[in-house]
């Protein structure tokens, strides 16, 4: 395993580890086992539940594990089944607001100014279901407040384009892009899933960078999938060229924030020590091949050219020895 100093640091989704038994703090002594995993993220309010968040920092210290950031898991909290941040009703969407805020609260006693927000619940599945104006308007003043709440704390947007709702508020990099432009505020950024921006018929290399010129990217989720749902296979093991190339857009835009392993091992029956140790040795892997790549003039020169016979070849040269 490379020393620390030289690779970021990697996160898995502490979830995938709850059929280890122990709560919260079984969850984090497995991760914690797993070879080169120094981070984690906290869901909110789920993962304290009857801790206090300065203890669930300190479980996550002991266990040698960085907090990165909470993030709002709206969809298992009651009464958010038609949305949260858009809920139709304006105490719902109070209620969404001041759980999010109380959220921001506890990350910070507990040891972290990030906060990720997926508003799954916030969206449509039939036409005329919902006024789409009134619905945009109702999030972007949401996200303005919950911004405004304590700027010192970074609030970061995690797109996808369905799931749970057939329709979402925030399917893609540009739309979200929109939204932050929206409320003026200059501590909202994204989180950018792999997984997601398939599903959003997107190249995640090129919402990267249209993030990284218009806000600021907060989070990088690697997973894999084919682009139908949000599969959440195990990272570079399906795509592995656009993987490097992410990769490489990380490293020319200076992304120097965490690498979080967004996988389900628990629901196709895989272990997820094991599978969270493949995800990391394929990303330290095609990160190496990317370091090389980024610096390479032949693949800027082709890619200045749009060559992708060039490009394709140097590409599969640095990736697997064939000759360029």
């Amino acid at each position: 395993m490379p020393d620390r100093a030289s690779r970021p640091r990697y996160a898995v989704r502490l979830n995938a580890f709850r059929g280890r038994g122990g709560g919260l703090a079984g969850m984090v002594a497995a991760a914690a086992a797993v070879a080169g995993i120094d981070a984690a993220d906290l869901n909110y309010p789920d993962h304290l539940e009857g801790i206090l968040p300065a203890a669930a920092g300190r479980l996550l210290a002991d266990h040698g594990l960085a907090l990165n950031g909470l993030a709002m898991r709206y969809a298992t909290a009651p009464g958010f089944a038609l949305g949260a941040l858009a809920h139709p009703d304006r105490a719902r969407r109070r209620a969404a607001v001041d759980l999010t805020r109380r959220g921001i609260d506890a990350g910070r006693a507990a040891g972290t100014r990030l906060m990720t927000l997926w508003p799954g619940p916030d969206g449509v599945d039939y036409p005329f279901q919902g006024d789409h104006a009134r619905m945009w308007d109702d999030l972007v003043a949401a996200l303005a407040e919950i911004a405004a709440h304590d700027p010192e704390s970074c609030v970061a947007l995690e797109y996808k384009p369905a799931d749970p709702r057939a329709f979402a508020l925030l399917p893609d990099a540009a739309t979200t892009l929109l939204a932050i432009a929206a409320t003026g505020a200059g501590n909202l950024g994204v989180t950018l899933d792999f997984a997601h921006s398939r599903m959003a018929g997107e190249l995640p290399a090129r919402a990267a960078a249209l993030v990284a010129r218009h806000a600021r990217l907060l989070g990088v989720h690697l997973n894999d999938g084919y682009g139908r749902r949000d599969d959440g296979l195990i990272a570079g093991s399906v795509s592995p060229v656009e993987t490097v190339e992410l990769l490489v857009t990380l490293a020319r835009i200076g992304y120097a924030g965490v690498l979080y392993f967004d996988t389900f091992p628990d629901q196709v029956g895989l272990d997820p020590a094991a599978e969270a140790g493949a995800s990391l040795a394929l990303v330290e892997g095609l990160r190496r091949v990317a370091a090389g790549l980024a610096e390479d003039a032949a693949l800027a020169r082709a890619m200045a050219a749009q060559d992708a016979a060039a490009t394709s070849r140097i590409v599969a040269a640095a990736l697997f020895g064939a000759r360029p």
